[in-house]
């Protein structure tokens, strides 16, 4: 593994959070969730429209395996998104809100942040290139009307007209402006096409728009972008929402739209050829009167089944298991083999399993013996304690057993406290008026 990948790493779990890559590196004991997502990937590429779950109690690892399948998404010539649910800035019903953290995250392998305008660009260079493979002249009076014509006919075209008359407006736009050299103008443009409520009305009235991308016709945008995304020759789109579990803890009425909410896209994922949702969420999420459970017609489409105790990885939920002893170990020997500044043989002779296993230990007895929160302390923990070796080569890791949960997630906290984080409060049952697709 690259110094770079390695370091990237090591930072992001020293914050105890997911790092954005190398994750193959140390994924231990999800050999075959990974192969069923990666059959649904195949799935998408072959023009199929879809949604998955990924159903797991909290340390079972589902933003690992979200962000796993992200990865896996780009080496196979995806673009992604990954939008976190908050009940600060997303209100999951309001597609308008959900349009914009979904496009504003998308990202490709050569461009991993904000990469509408790449996107773009890489299809309207593609356009370019296909015409002068044609016989046509850049030079040609003709070439940039006959540029805009084919914008026009494959937005249109491949989405059999269902994207609102702004986006082919905005889209063309964008490329006169970038042909008069006006490259700000066009970049403000391809800001409103990500869902931004802050350009000026001048320039919005030169492309011949009004307003902004509303909740009632951002989902028709979103087919415009997608469709973008396949032109621009990716294999299709992979669109995580993690942790939907955060919507029990809002507002009865607000739960329910939100539930009404994903039905609708569970509903229309088909329509959407080449787009994979991915909705990460705890069994509460999906078992509770007041989740799932609570919408007979999302239940009855998504709900999870056991077969002889044992649950297909095909449906529509697919299960993730905790982490056990033996699963944390394995994690923890194939980081230290990892670390930037320890030489793989250093780091054994100095940090031996059986040491490791100790530490398991200690921090599982730090939270009541629950491995399923351990993972994010105990790797935590363990970086910090390959830090100090590579620090100081006279340290001794035995001298490092303590173990004190510090910097506790709100369920973590929840664990401690012998409480269930993901239960909603008890204001309310649902009410509330539902939302259109």
């Amino acid at each position: 593994m690259a110094f770079r990948d390695a370091a990237h790493i090591f930072q992001r779990l020293r914050n105890g959070t997911v790092p954005d890559r190398g994750l193959d590196a140390f994924a231990v004991g999800i050999e075959k969730h990974r192969k069923e997502l990666h059959r649904k990937l195949d799935e998408v590429r072959g023009g199929e429209g879809d949604v998955k779950f990924l159903r797991g109690g909290y340390g079972c690892g589902k933003t690992f395996m979200a962000n796993l399948l992200l990865q896996d998404a780009k080496e196979r010539g995806f673009a992604t998104s990954f939008v976190v649910v908050s009940d600060n800035d997303l209100h999951f019903y309001k597609f308008d809100e959900l349009y914009r953290k979904v496009v504003s995250g998308l990202s490709t392998p050569s461009c991993p942040h904000d990469a509408l305008g790449d996107i773009l660009d890489r299809w309207i260079g593609g356009i370019e290139e296909n015409l002068i493979g044609l016989g046509t002249s850049e030079d040609d009076p003709e070439f940039e009307q006959k540029v805009l014509a084919k914008l026009d006919e494959e937005l249109i075209g491949h989405t059999g007209g269902r994207v609102p008359p702004d986006m082919g407006r905005v889209v063309r736009k964008v490329f006169e402006l970038k042909q008069a050299g006006k490259p700000q103008e066009a970049t403000a443009l391809v800001s409103w096409l990500s869902g931004s409520s802050n350009v000026a009305a001048g320039l919005k009235s030169q492309a011949g728009i009004k307003g902004d991308i509303e909740s009632t016709d951002s989902m028709a945008y979103l087919r415009g972008i997608l469709e973008i995304v396949k032109r621009a020759e990716y294999k299709g789109l992979v669109i995580v929402i993690d942790e939907a579990e955060t919507i029990l803890r809002m507002r009865g009425d607000v739960r329910q739209k939100s539930m009404i909410a994903i039905r609708q896209i569970v509903d229309a994922s088909s329509t959407y050829p080449g787009l994979l949702w991915v909705f990460t969420g705890t069994p509460t999420f999906f078992d509770d009167r007041h989740g799932v459970k609570g919408v007979e017609a999302l239940h009855s489409r998504i709900k999870y089944e056991l077969f002889n105790g044992t649950a297909s990885l095909r449906q529509p939920q697919l299960g993730l298991t905790p982490f056990d002893s033996e699963r944390l170990l394995k994690v923890a020997l194939k980081l230290r083999s990892l670390h930037p500044d320890l030489s793989p043989e250093d780091a054994e002779r100095r940090l031996p399993a059986a040491f490791i296993s100790q530490l398991v230990e200690r921090v599982t007895a730090g939270f009541n013996g629950d491995v399923g929160v351990v993972p994010r302390q105990f790797l935590r923990t363990f970086v910090n304690i390959l830090d100090v070796l590579a620090d100081d080569p006279d340290q001794e890791a035995s001298t490092m057993l303590g173990f004190q949960p510090a910097s506790l997630t709100a369920e973590e906290e929840a664990v401690l406290a012998g409480r269930k984080l993901d239960e909603p409060p008890p204001d309310d049952d649902f009410g509330g008026s539902s939302v259109s697709m």
